[in-house]
């Protein structure tokens, strides 16, 4: 079998730029002290690598750098800020687009009775969408909690006017850009007060990374406690970020590429990234309009991250992406994590999911549709 040809990148971007694996192998080799934990070179380099990465999001990102807190994902990021910032007695609303990562920590605390929620439906008009948070605003209502794209669809979320409800009723806006960073131009300036990142994904780091952005105006709570470097001889844990949030060792490696990834991205010109993944997308759309039977999940209505949910007829989605893993294409099949997202399209098998990114090309998407039409019968529709 030739090289697989990677269309999963939704869920991890591969293969990383050169520069990103220059620089975990350089931090591995010259920066291999602990951040913070002595006055040696080597846990002086380390502090300044992760410093600089520090430095590098908030640019990014709009935020001051000792606002940014690392973490081991997005996962990690969102547990931090939902069971960081809520407190007993509130109330939260979240999409139904909502990924697990934000869906399933939410539920725990209200099934043990710290919390209620409510599930705000999403439509492809994007007026519908927040209307659909403000009726179901409480006097108990602390946050909204939003992924600023489906990880399924792509479907971008009106974050935006998102962001002013939360500030015209004094909410918490807790933002999930695992599927939107790198892609959508979105900062702290957007009104989100805790963005929630992952680092591997369109930031182009590794796996293992995410990060925790504040715009400093949220007490949080952390889930852990330990060692920080600084304050080491009191018992309690650093109430400043990012250090309150950041307990024991950092991935240094990992934080080294993550900037690396974050400036190879500011280099190259997100917007540029965007405009060849969705001419990917287009292409990827155009091709299977032509098979019949063929369904593609997006709304003309509603505007899209490079991402594409497709089934193909008399074949369940996981039959589908095992059929085209063994002609070597990697797509993701199933549920992706979003059971929410899946009763909001009426998709209880799940679909397929197509995920470009910006190693991508023309020709392997002109060649996993000749892998997808192989099967195919019937008549071919969009919904």
């Amino acid at each position: 079998m030739q090289n697989p040809v990677y269309f999963d990148n939704a869920a991890t971007t591969y293969p990383k730029p050169p520069a990103v694996l220059r620089a975990f192998q350089n931090a591995v080799h010259s920066a291999g002290g602990n951040p913070g934990r002595g006055g040696h070179i080597l846990s002086r380099r380390a502090g300044e690598t992760v410093y600089h990465a520090r430095e590098t999001a908030a640019a990014l990102f709009g935020a001051e750098p000792e606002n940014v807190v690392f973490t081991m994902n997005c996962t990690h990021a969102l547990n931090l800020a939902i069971r960081g910032a809520l407190r007993k007695g509130d109330h939260v609303i979240i999409s139904g687009m909502e990924h697990n990562s934000v869906a399933r920590p939410v539920a725990a605390m209200a099934e043990a009775g710290l919390i209620s929620y409510s599930v705000a439906p999403v439509s492809a008009d994007d007026a519908e969408t927040v209307a659909a948070f403000r009726a179901r605003i409480r006097p108990q209502t602390r946050a909204i909690i939003c992924t600023l794209a489906g990880n399924v669809t792509g479907q971008i979320m009106p974050y935006r006017e998102i962001g002013v409800l939360c500030r015209e009723k004094g909410l918490i806006f807790i933002a999930d850009g695992a599927q939107g960073c790198g892609i959508l131009p979105v900062t702290m300036q957007d009104g989100i007060q805790l963005l929630c990142t992952a680092g591997h994904k369109g930031l182009y780091g590794l796996m293992g990374t995410g990060m925790l952005i504040s715009d400093g105006t949220v007490p949080l709570r952390p889930l852990m406690q330990g060692g920080t470097g600084t304050q080491s001889a009191s018992l309690q844990q650093p109430g400043e970020l990012p250090e309150a949030l950041e307990a024991g060792t950092v991935n240094v490696p990992g934080i080294a590429a993550l900037d690396a990834g974050m400036q190879w991205i500011v280099q190259r010109g997100a917007a540029g990234i965007a405009k060849h993944e969705a001419a990917l997308c287009d292409m990827l759309i155009a091709g299977l309009r032509r098979i019949p039977g063929a369904v593609v999940y997006r709304d003309p209505k509603a505007n899209y991250v490079p991402v594409v949910s497709f089934a193909l007829p008399d074949e369940l989605p996981d039959d589908t992406a095992a059929r085209l893993a063994e002609k070597g294409f990697c797509l993701r099949a199933g549920l992706q994590c979003a059971p929410l997202a899946h009763q909001t399209l009426g998709t209880p098998n799940g679909t397929v999911r197509f995920s470009p990114s910006a190693m991508n090309t023309p020709e392997q998407v002109k060649r996993l549709l000749s892998a997808a039409a192989a099967r195919s019968r019937g008549r071919g529709s969009v919904r």
